[in-house]
């Protein structure tokens, strides 16, 4: 039975359909890298300090919300636009899309992370691909919370934004999701780099060939993500909601 269902869960992952939306997530998720990464390059290049400059950090923040936006945007339709392997497993922990699936999803967004960062380095003429770092005051375990809380809310801002019982959100929605990445980075870009996304984080490392505190852009950002995921769906805004709590929100009753 179960060799069965696992055949099954595999054909449904490799179904035109499915292959358009791995394709898809190729695409946003190698110009959201090439956005967030690119900037930073650019702001290094721009001014003589950029470590030590705050307009770096205003720069790349608002590279990163333009971007996530975007990307979000133009693959919503076809993949559910993740554009992030955390925001992939809080799906697949919550049940949205099967592990396969998920698994070819990772694939395509950790390949157009590197393609998107050997790209900047070709074009770039050799210039350095920075790379994630945490600042020397904080350990790894800081720099893992802090990592997890903010894709924490980048996730819990993805459901809400693509959830089919809220009224129509069009455009407002990806928004929604860029401008809390953008928020993160201005909150904690200089501590642990602002990333809430494995696959930048591992992209600019391997081109980089820097792996230190690799870890860190892991554990905490696929922890935060099953969390909000679970949270969002099993108790703050279940399936099945009792009939009183949906007529509260309906009436405006609540938080």
């Amino acid at each position: 039975m179960a060799p069965t269902s696992l055949t099954a869960r595999f054909q449904q992952s490799v179904t035109p359909a499915s292959l358009r939306a791995y394709l898809a997530e190729f695409i946003s998720t190698f110009f959201y890298v090439f956005a967030v990464v690119g900037s930073a390059m650019a702001s290094r290049k721009l001014l003589p300090d950029a470590a030590a400059d705050p307009s770096s950090l205003v720069i790349v923040a608002i590279a990163n919300a333009f971007a996530l936006s975007s990307a979000v945007y133009i693959a919503a339709n076809a993949s559910g636009g993740h554009v992030n392997p955390a925001v992939t497993f809080g799906m697949a922990v919550g049940g949205h899309i099967n592990v396969p699936t998920a698994l070819f999803y990772w694939i395509s967004q950790l390949l157009a992370s590197v393609m998107a960062s050997i790209f900047l380095k070709v074009t770039t003429v050799g210039q350095h691909v920075p790379t994630f770092t945490i600042a020397e005051e904080m350990t790894g375990f800081g720099a893992s919370l802090l990592e997890g809380v903010m894709t924490f809310g980048l996730v819990y801002t993805v459901y809400a934004a693509g959830d089919p019982r809220r009224s129509s959100l069009g455009a407002i929605g990806p928004v929604a999701v860029g401008l809390m990445a953008g928020a993160n980075v201005l909150a904690a870009g200089p501590f642990s780099g602002g990333s809430m996304n494995p696959a930048c984080a591992f992209g600019s490392a391997v081109i980089a060939g820097k792996f230190k505190n690799q870890a860190v852009y892991w554990v905490g950002p696929l922890i935060g993500a099953s969390v909000a995921g679970l949270l969002y769906d099993n108790v703050v805004f279940p399936a099945q909601a009792p009939d009183s709590v949906r007529r509260g929100v309906s009436e405006g009753v609540g938080v």
